[in-house]
């Protein structure tokens, strides 16, 4: 039996666990940009950081947090203050504060962590003590250009701003972005950051655009898969056709990768969302190749089941049947570690957890265990397999499926019964596909009417009718009188058919059995019933006469 392929809606449940599990674990280095978030909102596979000193009011790490939260909600107006802009130019301080937040997150994504959180700012830069430096942004000359706060005085108080140098570079840097003058074109609502930092207007196109990416997947899959068949028609190997027969999911899903992986350059994201998109694409391409391996598991275990010597031996059948599906599920553990693996997920932390909590496991999963090891010794031992007649614990008929759980037997009822391989493992097991011949064994029952020269008439002519028929197995053959029963003498007749077939068998019972009743009949004698004889006794201690 093939293995049930797996159903739609399984593989796009898997496909939205590994994005969550990808969105909370590469979200957490993000953070550190979403002012609004609380700490460890995410998560986070590194280790917790060294706690920093505590952020004061005037210090250039408050300054930045609060430009950054600002821009994030498009209140570029307010945002405009934390700029250094010259008076002519004030009418402009909200599309400055726009345009640098785009900058700096597509060129430089700030840290602020890294970012000092004293009102004098870092004493060991090298710089002025009233500028701190932020990084730097390679300018159109193809020179790196630094982003500097500078600290200003304004009313009672300082404040710390972006430099005036700084927001002078400002449109230079913006033109400098491959896709401006498509933002240019976008409304600032869709400018805004939405979930793992993709803008709304590059969830839009995302949203837009996965069903369209997909159907060219399936087309650029197609078109290659037959490609490689017609050279694979040209060889002499009939597995190779078989498997890339079987690949159109795999191949489709491996070409939608590509040319998702060709559009992330012309969303332009930032950051976070590149390192989370990245991360989708890099999980789903080992999901790719674990299921190509899958399939080709699959074709194996069909192409060797009808090899020669496979069809004529029912353990080897089974045999391959049990190694196929251990195959599979070894294929998906590994793939689906593997996959968790490439979503930042610390896999050696899972592993460990689980060996933490080996023992609860191994209570709860107890059955299990003893389940798939019930499988490994039934398929080293080979009791039974596919295709046998058996009879186990009170059932009887024909096993249909050796998995790695429970085995099935269909009944002559036409009944499935399930017994896991656990018990299966402990019972005893009678296969009649084992037997290299049948038995016959029949006890006749004549009446005591027949005479001793009937009876010996009878058990030679019985005997001669097994000897005479070429499926007897002619070293054993047993016509005996038995015992004087109740109501009978009972003659036992015992033969071996050379045969495994049931059904042939019992057309040679039928007519050794008619054989049987024309030599009793011959004999002049006949089968006797259940009787018994009463003899009534009158009061005077005579037998009564008899009562017809």
């Amino acid at each position: 039996m093939r293995p049930r392929p797996v159903p739609a809606f399984v593989r796009a449940g898997l496909a939205g666990l590994f994005a969550l599990a990808a969105g909370l674990t590469s979200a957490g280095p993000a953070a550190a940009q979403l002012p609004g978030l609380p700490k460890g909102f995410f998560g986070s596979a590194t280790p917790t950081p060294t706690p920093v000193p505590e952020t004061l009011p005037d210090a250039p790490r408050s300054a930045v947090a609060e430009y950054l939260s600002l821009a994030r909600m498009g209140r570029y107006e307010e945002a405009a203050r934390f700029l250094d802009v010259p008076a002519s130019l004030e009418k402009r301080g909200p599309e400055l504060a726009r345009k640098l937040k785009l900058v700096l997150d597509r060129n430089l994504w700030i840290d602020l962590t890294k970012v000092s959180p004293l009102p004098g700012g870092h004493d060991d830069d090298g710089l002025p003590p009233e500028l701190e430096e932020l990084g730097s942004i390679t300018g159109l000359t193809g020179k790196p250009e630094p982003v500097r706060l500078a600290r200003k005085v304004r009313g009672e108080g300082t404040i710390w701003v972006f430099s005036r140098s700084t927001v002078a570079r400002v449109p230079a840097w913006y033109t400098g972005l491959d896709n401006h003058t498509v933002l240019d074109r976008i409304p600032a609502a869709l400018l805004r950051p939405g979930p793992m930092e993709l803008l709304w207007w590059q969830w839009i196109v995302v949203l837009a655009l996965i069903y369209p990416v997909w159907l060219a997947g399936r087309v650029v899959g197609w078109a290659s898969r037959k490609a490689l068949l017609r050279l694979a028609a040209r060889t002499k190997t009939v597995w190779d056709e078989a498997l890339l027969r079987r690949m159109r999911g795999p191949f489709a899903l491996a070409s939608t990768l590509v040319l998702m992986r060709a559009g992330l350059s012309f969303l332009g994201l930032y950051d976070p969302a590149e390192e989370f998109a990245v991360q989708i694409l890099k999980a789903a391409a080992i999901v790719v190749f674990f299921w190509a391996a899958l399939r080709a598991v699959t074709v194996t275990g069909d192409v060797l089941a009808e090899a020669p010597w496979a069809t004529a031996n029912a353990g080897a059948r089974s045999f391959l049947h049990f190694s196929v599906t251990f195959g599979r599920v070894f294929i998906v553990s590994i793939g689906a570690l593997a996959a968790l693996g490439a979503l930042g997920i610390p896999v050696n932390s899972v592993l460990a957890g689980l060996g933490i909590g080996g023992i609860a496991i191994a209570f709860a999963a107890q059955k299990t265990v003893e389940n798939f090891f019930g499988a490994i010794s039934i398929g080293v031992d080979q009791p039974l397999r596919v295709d046998d007649y058996v009879k186990a614990g009170g059932v009887e008929g024909t096993v249909e499926r050796i998995g790695l759980r429970s085995t099935r037997i269909r009944t002559l009822d036409r009944t499935v019964v399930t017994i896991p391989n656990g018990k299966l493992a402990d019972m005893q097991i009678e296969t009649f596909a084992e037997r290299d011949r049948i038995r016959l064994n029949a006890v006749l029952a004549l009446q005591y009417s027949t005479t001793a020269r009937q009876l010996r008439e009878v058990l030679a002519g019985i005997e001669e009718i097994l000897r005479a028929h070429p499926k007897v197995w002619p070293d054993v053959v047993v016509v005996r009188l038995l015992a004087f029963a109740d109501s009978s003498l009972n003659v036992e007749v015992m033969a071996w058919f050379q045969t495994t077939d049931f059904g042939e068998f019992r057309q040679i019972r039928q007519e050794i059995l008619l054989g049987v009743m024309e030599v009793v009949e011959r004999a002049g004698t006949s089968f006797a019933f259940p009787t018994r004889t009463v003899h009534l006794v009158g009061p005077d201690g005579a037998d009564a006469p008899p009562v017809r």
